[in-house]
């Protein structure tokens, strides 16, 4: 039951999609430039998402009660350069921004890596959020966890909730009880030998080995080349070394495994090569950590009176949410 429309900017594969679909949001418009996340996008929701948001033209996207976008990371990223900016002109953020301006939707989740919040001893993030506010909108923003919302993966990231006036907001709760590893784990007896590390790379692994072992595991190394043995995985990314992360020191994460660590389900289809899979799920988002912001962000809309003038939403008795 279709409640609210959204539009799906920086798609990639559809993570943050799939969660605004569950609770019963209707996409209407979507944009990624990677040609292999496009291929696999078109595969699971049957319709290629137009290209390079840069192109587009803010006026012939369809009106929208929702902006989502997980918009590009490696500029804040520990990993990547940190250059970040001192002005939004001349980003990626320009164009959430200017497409803000010109749809002015009722509300915006964006997602991006931890860092983004201290970046430039915090400098970035002013920027950002000085921006979002100058549109009218009330700027909310947490870092959350992927391990505290049902998926057995350590991925930290700044959400950051949007509302065009005066909405209140929280953020959701984190579930008590962790996810177990072996749930997401494929059956080392069907997987392909591919995915199992030389002798030479186990050797070297296990050398390092400071604890004791236990299994399921997800064996992490990190840059100083010390080896940790974990119930989950550590974050997932994009340009990582193959040996990054190992499962119980042997064999590395199988497509569908990487695809399970961001919450996809089993029939999301593989239609391109291991590689950009890894790529895909590195880039990615935690569906459950999405989907549980997206039900508090529909419940502040729907519980609160905005300030603003002309916008306010009320339960039909359908059980619809109407915006007004």
């Amino acid at each position: 039951m279709t409640t609210f429309t959204f539009v799906d900017l920086f798609a990639g594969i559809g993570g943050i999609r799939i969660a605004f679909e569950n609770i019963g949001g209707k996409c209407v418009f979507s944009s990624e430039w990677d040609r292999y996340a496009q291929k696999s996008y078109q595969a699971y929701f049957l319709e290629t998402p137009h290209g390079d948001i840069t192109q587009i033209d803010a006026e012939k996207i369809p009106d929208h009660d929702i902006l989502t976008a997980g918009f590009p990371c490696q500029t804040f990223s520990i990993l990547g350069d940190r250059k970040g900016f001192t002005d939004t002109r001349g980003t990626l953020f320009f164009d959430i921004e200017r497409i803000l301006k010109v749809k002015r939707p009722k509300a915006f989740l964006l997602e991006n890596v931890k860092n983004l919040v201290s970046h430039d001893q915090g400098r970035t993030f002013s920027v950002i959020k000085t921006s979002l506010e100058s549109l009218g909108y009330t700027v909310y923003s947490k870092v959350l966890n992927a391990l505290d919302f049902g998926l057995p993966q350590k991925r930290e990231r700044i959400i950051i909730i949007g509302f065009l006036g005066n909405y209140s907001f929280r953020f959701p709760e984190v579930q008590k009880e962790r996810a177990n590893l072996k749930d997401f784990l494929e059956d080392d007896k069907e997987v392909d030998p591919k995915h199992y590390a030389s002798e030479k790379v186990v050797k070297s692994v296990w050398s390092r080995l400071k604890s004791e072992p236990f299994f399921p595991s997800v064996w992490h190394e990190n840059k100083s080349g010390n080896i940790s043995v974990l119930p989950y995985s550590c974050a997932l990314r994009a340009g990582a070394s193959y040996n990054y992360l190992l499962v119980n020191g042997v064999r590395r994460l199988t497509s569908r495994e990487n695809l399970r660590l961001q919450g996809f389900p089993d029939n999301y289809p593989i239609v391109v090569p291991h590689s950009q899979i890894r790529k895909q799920g590195g880039n990615s988002v935690p569906i459950p950590m999405i989907q549980a912001v997206a039900k508090e962000l529909i419940l502040g809309l729907n519980l609160e009176t905005p300030s603003h003038e002309g916008y306010r939403v009320k339960i039909e008795e359908s059980g619809q949410l109407a915006f007004l």
